[in-house]
C-alpha cells in the first residue's frame, strides 16, 4: 500500500479518519477477506491513492475485525466506501465499481486546481479590480473548464460591467447542466432585468415621462429595471405594481413576470418579498 492508504481500526479512526478528513477528504473502505468484490475493488482504490499523491486518503477498515465501528457506521454489505469531509460522510457507495466509476467518486470531491485562482479574483472584486477579477477567473476557467462556480462568477462580473451580450452566452452555455440552480437563476433574474434596462434613459427623464403621463407602461417598466439593476427593490417592485393595475395584458404580463424575478433575488426569508407578494395576490384577486 501506499503512503496516502492506511489500516484503521476502532482505536485509530478518530484520528486517521475524523480529524485527517480536517485536512483531506478520506475514503473509508469497509471490507473482509473473504469478500470477492473487495478484492477486485482493494487494487482500484489502492492504485487512485498512490496516484492522486495525497489529494484524498484511504482508510481501509476491516469489517470482520471491527464490527462494532461497522454497524457504527449502518455497513450492510461489502465493499461499502464511505467520503468523509470535514468530519461529516458526504457520500458513499457498495459494491464494486470499475476504475472510471471510482474515479469520478473521487474527483466529485477534490477542490477544483482552479479554486485557488477564483479565491484570488474574489479578493479582487473586493478591492474594486474588476479587470483583473474577469481575468483571474478567465484564467480559473482555462484550467478547470468545469469549475461551474467561477463561471457562475464571471457572469455575475459580466453583468455588473454591462456587458450583457457575453453574460447572455455564458448563461445559456450553463443554464440546463449546471447544478447551483439556485445561483443559476438569480443570475438569469438580474441578468433580465439588467436587459430591460439597458435601453439608454435616464432615471430623471423617466419620472419626468411618467409625470407627464402616467399610463407610459413602457417608462414605468424601463424605471422599474433601472431601480432593480441598483438593488432599489421596493421602488422597482411599486413600479411593477402599478404596471399590473393598470393593464396585466401589457407586454405579455411582463408586470408580474418581472415582480417574480425580484422575489426570486429577494428570497423567502425578504421581508419585502412578503409584503409585496402579499399586494400582488390581492389585486390579482380582486
Amino acid at each position: 500500500m501506499s503512503a496516502h492508504c492506511i489500516d484503521v481500526t476502532e482505536n485509530n479512526f478518530m484520528q486517521e479518519v475524523i480529524e485527517a478528513s480536517r485536512r483531506v477528504p478520506v475514503l473509508v473502505d469497509f471490507w473482509a477477506p473473504w469478500c470477492g468484490p473487495c478484492r477486485s475493488l482493494g487494487p482500484i482504490l489502492e492504485k487512485l491513492a498512490a496516484e492522486y499523491q495525497g489529494r484524498f486518503r484511504l482508510a481501509k477498515v476491516n469489517s470482520d475485525e471491527n464490527q462494532a465501528l461497522a454497524g457504527q457506521f449502518g455497513v450492510r454489505g461489502i465493499p461499502n466506501v464511505k467520503a468523509v469531509v470535514n468530519g461529516q460522510i458526504v457520500n458513499e457507495f457498495t459494491g464494486a465499481l470499475p476504475e472510471s466509476a471510482v474515479r469520478e467518486f473521487i474527483d466529485a470531491l477534490l477542490p477544483s486546481p482552479a479554486e485557488p485562482l477564483r479565491q484570488e479574483a474574489i479578493a479582487a472584486h473586493a478591492r474594486g479590480e474588476t479587470d483583473a477579477t474577469r481575468k483571474l477567473l478567465l484564467e480559473a476557467i482555462h484550467l478547470d473548464p468545469k469549475h461551474e462556480q467561477a463561471r457562475l462568477d464571471l457572469i455575475g462580473i459580466l453583468i455588473d460591467a454591462g456587458d450583457l451580450a457575453e453574460a447572455q452566452r455564458l448563461l445559456d452555455e450553463i443554464m440546463d447542466a449546471g447544478k447551483d440552480r439556485t445561483r443559476i437563476d438569480s443570475l438569469a433574474a438580474r441578468l433580465a432585468l439588467s436587459q430591460g434596462a439597458a435601453s439608454g434613459a435616464d432615471e430623471t427623464s423617466l419620472q419626468s415621462r411618467l409625470a407627464a403621463n402616467p399610463a407610459d407602461l413602457e417608462s414605468r417598466l424601463a424605471l422599474a429595471n433601472l431601480h432593480a439593476v441598483k438593488q432599489d427593490y421596493g421602488a422597482a417592485l411599486e413600479q411593477l405594481l402599478e404596471i399590473v393595475r393598470r393593464d396585466r395584458t401589457f407586454r405579455d404580463d411582463i408586470g408580474r413576470k418581472t415582480m417574480l424575478q425580484i422575489f426570486s433575488l429577494l428570497g423567502s426569508d425578504s421581508d419585502l418579498m412578503r409584503e409585496f407578494r402579499g399586494k400582488l395576490s390581492s389585486l390579482l384577486n380582486r
